[in-house]
């Protein structure tokens, strides 16, 4: 059995009991104080002894709103190993022989569909969730994706939410495809925070086999996301790489170095023990269009510093300029909070 937190107050009842609506605002608190604590200790940093090549993808949803099919180009334009796809209102988004076509044509397998799970997507395919998550899974399919990124029910969604845990489960044991339920963040009302999510907004401590971390979600929740992954181990699957200033109620998606998340301590964390995962790109580049090949050419060779890949591989000999949280040549600017 995986290790798991001890269980809140706020957790899925398992009891009968109904979950609380709201509590307490803490996230702040509980952000601070982490962040407190990993400054005071200088903020170290693993020495690099990178187990595996661990491949960093983009998420067609880092360059919104522009298509997918810019996706595909920029990953292969700039050296990505993949693509994850946010399967949304595009049709090309849900069509998976124009996806063929596009991983063909620009050299870039799919690493990951992300099912229309999100709160804007609702009227995608209709009303019933698991509709969204199984016509995913046709996809994946079809495609020969081995990995779907979803994200927890809303508590309004009824039996949905009651059977999430016990679903994702079926669907994986039936069709051998890997549901990674994302962690999330609560919603702030003043001083309170919502509880939207069932079971939780923090998947670490259900009985998924599979998990992804998001790094912005992290800092916006107020999770530690060290002790995630490290709770996590081997049902870790997928990290959104992005970042965040943990702040503001946004979701910033910022790009790595731009906020104050171990986003470098996660990465060589996660190659020095060898991790069989994925890392995908997701960040915010829509206010700045223009610089968008400049933002995402940055957070690459970030994430190919920090795990590690110059170390044996001479065309990434230029990442040596890389120190720090910053972006290529110790670089802070990037774009704003979204």
């Amino acid at each position: 059995m995986n290790p798991r937190r001890d269980r809140q107050s706020t957790s899925a009842p398992r009891d009968g009991a109904r979950k609380p609506y709201t509590r307490p605002n803490r996230a702040q608190h509980t952000h601070r104080e982490a962040l407190s604590k990993r400054l005071s200790a200088g903020d170290p940093r693993s020495e690099q002894d990178p187990q595996r090549r661990i491949p960093v993808g983009l998420s067609t949803s880092s360059v919104f709103p522009a298509g997918v099919e810019e996706a595909f180009r920029l990953a292969d334009r700039i050296g990505y190993d993949g693509v994850e796809v946010m399967v949304s209102y595009a049709k090309d988004s849900q069509d998976p022989e124009l996806l063929r076509a596009y991983s063909q044509r620009y050299d870039q397998p799919i690493l990951s569909l992300h099912a229309p799970t999100l709160f804007f997507l609702q009227g995608l395919w209709g009303r019933d969730a698991w509709v969204k998550v199984e016509r995913t899974v046709e996809i994946a399919k079809e495609l020969g994706v081995p990995t779907i990124v979803a994200h927890p029910p809303f508590r309004w969604q009824g039996k949905y939410a009651r059977g999430f845990v016990t679903g994702v489960a079926e669907l994986e044991r039936k069709h051998g495809i890997a549901i990674a339920v994302e962690n999330m963040y609560p919603w702030r009302l003043g001083v309170r925070e919502l509880l939207n999510y069932l079971p939780d907004h923090d998947p670490t401590d259900e009985d998924y086999s599979h998990v992804t971390v998001d790094l912005s979600h992290a800092a916006t929740a107020g999770d530690d996301a060290l002790e995630m992954i490290d709770r996590l181990g081997d049902r870790l699957t997928h990290l959104h790489l992005a970042d965040g200033s943990g702040r503001t109620t946004k979701d910033e998606h910022l790009p790595p170095g731009e906020g104050n998340q171990p986003c470098a301590e996660v990465l060589r964390r996660l190659a020095n023990r060898g991790w069989e995962g994925s890392v995908l790109l997701e960040v915010s580049t829509s206010g700045n269009a223009d610089r968008r090949e400049q933002i995402l050419r940055q957070c690459l060779l970030f994430a190919r510093h920090h795990l590690g890949h110059h170390l044996d591989e001479d065309e990434f000999g230029a990442e040596s300029g890389v120190d720090g949280e910053g972006g290529a040549d110790g670089g802070s600017d990037g774009p704003p909070a979204s």
